[in-house]
């Protein structure tokens, strides 16, 4: 109990802090619209309705199976987490120069009140995405309880690149443009608005060893790993492939979690060693 008091008592400045910061931001992120938050729903429900119309009935980028539509809502929510995140955690330290050189306080709450506001985003689209499951009478199976620690995993992921890209974005602020161009390629890059196995349909059966190759090297990616991994164990579990049905050792299957331990192990180090100098750089 001593243990436990101790460690409230050291992190509740902290967590009154980042408290207020998530409500703070979180208001004023839809503040002077007429429908309010209600636009953390609206928007990927219309960015979806476009890249549905276009891609899945004009340029008919699909699996062929009834629940691609849903299974591309999923995708989208998720990105749109992943985007905003490490967008809003680029520009959390450089937005709050002036509250960090008044209060004194740990600098790293900045950029996980910027993440947690994109969580609660997400919380909220993937409340919609389960609706339209329900209303589709998707058949839920027990890989559903495997979902806390794919989204432990992809918060994971996205604080560890908001750290680093807020780090860099102090000293550089040309990392704003950039980081916009790779999301842009990243996108792309993962089977979100197109299924995984186009790839095959595209290079065709004679080279189907290199398409696997493609494939599982698309699926390293952590973003990809992750977001597929959601969706097949929320909707389709039979049609959505995964890094850990597509390679045949567990190594390579382990190598996307590796790579996002890192990634938030870097992130977290690189903050710390120089946090210091923010106030003064600012």
């Amino acid at each position: 109990m001593n243990f436990f008091k101790k460690v409230r008592g050291k992190y509740h400045y902290s967590l009154v802090i980042l408290r207020e910061l998530v409500k703070t931001d979180f208001k004023l992120r839809y503040q002077g619209s007429f429908l309010g938050i209600a636009w953390s729903v609206l928007k990927p429900l219309m960015l979806f309705c476009v890249m549905y119309v276009v891609f899945v009935r004009f340029l008919k980028f699909t699996d062929g199976t009834p629940t691609f539509p849903l299974v591309l809502l999923l995708g989208i929510s998720m990105w749109n987490f992943f985007s905003e995140a490490t967008t809003m955690g680029l520009n959390a330290i450089t937005g709050r120069g002036d509250l960090m050189r008044k209060i004194n306080f740990p600098r790293y709450i900045v950029v996980v009140s910027a993440t947690v506001g994109s969580l609660i985003s997400m919380a909220i689209n993937l409340c919609v995405v389960l609706l339209f499951c329900i209303g589709s009478g998707v058949h839920f199976t027990w890989r559903v309880l495997l979902l806390p620690l794919n989204f432990i995993e992809f918060y994971c992921l996205a604080l560890g690149v908001a750290l680093l890209l807020a780090t860099m974005n102090v000293f550089f602020r040309d990392i704003q443009h950039i980081w916009e161009v790779l999301m842009q390629a990243l996108f792309y890059a993962t089977p979100i608005i197109y299924p995984l196995s186009m790839v095959a349909d595209r290079l065709g059966t004679e080279n189907y060893g290199l398409a696997m190759t493609v494939e599982k090297a698309m699926l390293m990616s952590p973003p990809a790993q992750i977001i597929q991994d959601i969706r097949h164990n929320l909707i389709a579990p039979e049609t959505t492939p995964t890094v850990w049905t597509l390679c045949n050792h567990w190594f390579w299957a382990l190598v996307p979690i590796g790579l996002t331990v890192l990634i938030l192990a870097l992130g977290i180090h690189v903050f710390r060693k120089y946090s210091r100098k923010f106030a003064e750089v600012l």
